[in-house]
C-alpha cells in the first residue's frame, strides 16, 4: 500500500517528527512501488535538504526507485555522484538495468563488482548476473565464465545459484549441461524441476516435461503457477486433451483457478487440443480477463477457423476499454486473412499505429500479406512488401509464397522463394512450394532441379505423420503405412470411399501427389487415420485426427466428402489450425 505508507510519512512530518536515513529508506521503496517519478523526485529534493544524499542505505533506494520508474539515466547519474557504495548500492544497479532490459549494462556492473576488492558478489549478484545472459546474443559463453567465477566464490552450493544456472544453460541452449546441474542437487525445489521441464518443453520433448512433472509431485514438491502453465504447453505440444483436463482438475484443487495466466493457458491448452467449448467456459468463467486472456480466447476462435467470432470478440474486447497489444492485432489480422476481409483487415492495421500509438511488426506485415494473397491480389500484395519501412523477414515473404502456390502464380513465387532462399536457405519447405509451383505450371523439368538442389544441399522434407487416439492408444500412420493391425481394411474402406467421391464429381488434385500418380493421394496419412478411425470408433462419435504438416488440398476435400457420407464430425487438427468438417463442409470455408 504505497500510498498509505507516503500518506503517513506527510503526517510524521506535520507533526514535527524528523525523518531519518533509515524512514527515507523504507519510503523510498514506497516511490518506486508507486511507478511515479514524480513523487521520487519530490523525495530526493527532501532528501537533499536534510543531508542525507550521500548515505550509502539512502543513496541506494534512490538508484533502486529511479530505475523502477524506468529512469536509469537518472538512476546511473545518482549511482556515479555516491561517495561511498557497498554491495547493495550494486545490486540495485544489476537488478535496475535487468528490469529495464538493459542486460549489457547489468552484465558491465556485475564486472564493477568484482573489480571492487572489499566486495564479494552475493548469491543475488551472480543470479541477476545469470538472468542478463539468458537475454543476450553470446550469453552462453559469458555464462560459462559466471560459472566459474561460483565455483571461485564457493556458491555452487546455492539452490537459487545453481537454479539461475540451470536457466541460463536452458535458455542458451545447453541442455546437457542443465541436466547434469540438475542430477548434482540433492535437495531440489520448485524452480529446479520447472527449469528442467522447460528445457525439455524448449526441445519438444514433451512427453518427457510432463513425465519431470509427474516425478515433481511424487517427491512432495507442490507445483507452483509456472509448473502448470509449463505442464499445460505440454499437453498443447502433444494434443493430449485427457491429460491437460487432469491438469486443469489439479489447478482447481490447489486453489489456482483464479490465477489469470492459467487461465490464458488453459483456454490455449482446450483449444489447441481440439475443444474450443471447453477453451470458452474458461473465459466466460473469469471475472475480470486481462488482455492475456482476451487475446488467448481471439486466438482460439482464429485457430478453429471461427474468423468471424474472433473479430466480433475482439471488437467486444474493445467497447469494454481494454487496451490490445501486439499479439492482439496479429490474431486479428490473422482472422481477417483466412475471412477475406480485405478493408476490416486495413482499417486494423492502421489503427495499430494511428489510433492505438503502437509500433507495427514482421508479424503484423506478413499477416497483411497474407490477407492479399489469398484474396488473389499478389501484385498487390508485392508492392505492400515493397513499401514496407522494415526489411521484409522470412514470415513476410512466406506468406507471399504460400499465396503463390494457392494460386499457381510462378512469376511472383519465384521471386519470393529466391529471396527466402537467401535468407533461411537450410529452409526444406520453401524449396518444396516452389516445386510445387512449378509442377503446377507444367514445369515438371524445373521441379525436378529444385528438388536435386535439395539433394544436393542434404535438406529433406519433414516425413508426414498423422495420429488418433482410440480409447486411451495412439496410433501413428504415416504415407502408404502397412503397419497396422487392421491395414486390410483401412486400405478397402478407402477404395469404396474413393468410388464414392467420383461418383460425387471427385477431381483429385495431382498438384499434392507424389510423381503426378492419382494413387498416392489415397495413401496420404490423413486418409488412413481417418478410415481408422472410421472402423474403430462408435458411429456417430466425432473422428480427431492430427497431423505435422499442413493438411493438402486433395485431404481436404476427401474430408468433406467423408463428413456428408458417413454423416460424421471430422476433425483435422495440422500444423497451422483446426478444420472441422461436417455435413460436407468445413469450418474454414475452404478460405485457408
Amino acid at each position: 500500500m504505497p500510498i498509505k505508507a507516503l500518506t503517513y510519512f506527510n503526517q510524521m512530518r506535520g507533526s514535527g517528527v524528523y525523518p531519518n536515513h533509515f524512514t527515507f529508506s523504507a519510503v523510498l521503496t514506497s516511490c518506486a512501488n508507486t511507478m511515479n517519478p514524480f513523487h521520487g523526485n519530490q523525495m530526493h529534493g527532501l532528501i537533499s535538504k536534510h543531508g542525507f544524499d550521500s548515505n550509502v542505505f539512502v543513496g541506494s533506494s534512490l538508484v533502486n526507485m529511479y530505475a523502477k520508474c524506468c529512469d536509469m539515466l537518472s538512476a546511473q547519474k545518482m549511482f556515479d555522484e555516491m561517495p561511498e557504495r557497498n554491495l547493495v548500492s550494486w545490486n540495485s544497479m544489476i537488478v535496475g538495468s535487468l528490469e529495464n532490459n538493459l542486460y549489457d549494462l547489468a552484465l558491465l556492473n556485475f564486472r564493477g563488482v568484482l573489480r571492487e576488492t572489499s566486495i564479494a558478489p552475493s548469491e543475488f549478484s551472480v543470479s541477476s548476473a545469470l538472468t542478463a545472459c539468458a537475454n543476450i546474443d553470446d550469453g552462453l559463453n559469458i555464462g560459462r565464465q559466471i560459472h566459474g567465477i561460483v565455483f571461485k566464490l564457493g556458491l555452487l552450493t546455492s539452490l537459487y545459484v545453481n537454479n539461475s544456472l540451470m536457466d541460463v544453460y536452458c535458455k542458451c541452449g545447453s541442455f546437457e549441461a542443465v541436466v547434469t546441474l540438475f542430477m548434482r542437487v540433492s535437495e531440489k525445489d520448485v524452480v529446479t524441476w520447472n527449469v528442467m521441464m522447460m528445457g525439455f518443453l524448449e526441445k519438444n520433448d514433451f512427453e518427457e516435461a510432463l513425465k519431470y512433472f509427474v516425478l515433481m509431485r511424487a517427491k512432495s514438491i507442490l507445483p507452483d503457477e509456472s509448473s502448470y502453465s509449463i505442464a499445460l504447453n505440454a499437453c498443447v505440444g502433444l494434443a493430449a486433451l485427457n491429460q491437460g483436463t487432469q491438469i486443469h482438475n489439479l489447478i482447481i484443487k490447489c486453489g489456482f483457478d483464479r490465477s489469470l495466466s492459467l487461465a490464458s493457458s488453459l483456454i490455449t491448452m482446450y483449444a489447441k487440443c481440439g475443444s474450443l467449448v471447453d477453451a470458452q467456459r474458461v473465459f466466460r468463467a473469469i471475472d475480470d480477463p486481462n488482455i492475456v486472456c482476451w487475446t488467448s480466447m481471439i486466438s482460439a476462435f482464429q485457430y478453429h477457423g471461427c474468423s468471424n467470432q474472433a473479430i466480433e470478440l475482439f471488437e467486444n474486447m474493445l467497447q469494454k476499454g481494454i487496451r490490445p497489444d501486439y499479439r492482439t492485432f496479429v490474431c486479428v489480422l490473422s482472422a481477417c486473412a483466412h475471412t477475406g476481409k480485405v478493408e476490416e483487415g486495413f482499417a486494423y492495421f492502421n489503427s495499430v499505429e494511428q489510433v492505438h500509438k503502437m509500433n507495427l511488426g514482421h508479424e503484423h506485415y506478413s499477416c497483411m500479406v497474407d490477407l492479399l494473397g489469398r484474396s488473389g491480389r499478389l501484385e498487390e500484395a508485392k508492392k505492400f512488401i515493397d513499401s514496407m519501412p522494415m526489411n521484409p523477414g522470412p514470415s513476410v515473404w512466406g506468406a507471399l509464397l504460400g499465396a503463390c502456390r494457392n494460386h499457381g502464380n510462378l512469376e511472383i513465387g519465384k521471386e519470393a522463394a529466391e529471396r527466402l532462399f537467401e535468407i533461411e536457405p537450410n529452409n526444406p519447405g520453401n524449396y518444396m512450394i516452389l516445386a510445387n509451383i512449378y509442377s503446377r505450371n507444367g514445369k515438371s523439368t524445373e521441379a525436378d532441379e529444385i528438388r536435386r538442389v535439395m539433394g544436393v544441399k542434404g535438406l529433406r522434407k519433414e516425413h508426414g505423420c498423422s495420429w488418433i487416439d482410440v480409447k486411451n492408444t495412439t496410433f501413428v500412420f504415416t504415407a502408404n503405412d502397412k503397419s497396422n493391425t487392421r491395414k486390410q481394411e483401412i486400405y478397402a474402406l478407402l477404395r469404396n470411399l474413393k468410388e464414392l467421391v467420383k461418383k460425387r464429381g471427385y477431381v483429385p488434385e495431382l498438384q499434392y501427389a507424389s510423381n503426378d500418380l492419382e494413387q498416392s493421394l489415397w495413401v496420404h496419412s490423413e486418409k488412413l487415420a481417418l478410415a481408422f478411425g472410421l472402423l474403430e470408433l462408435p458411429v456417430g462419435a466425432p473422428i480427431l485426427i492430427k497431423k505435422n504438416l499442413r493438411t493438402c488440398g486433395d485431404c481436404h476435400t476427401v474430408m468433406k466428402f467423408a463428413s456428408e457420407f458417413f454423416n460424421r464430425e471430422i476433425i483435422v487438427r495440422d500444423v497451422n489450425r483446426f478444420h472441422h468438417f461436417c455435413g460436407g463442409y468445413c469450418s474454414c470455408g475452404d478460405y485457408w
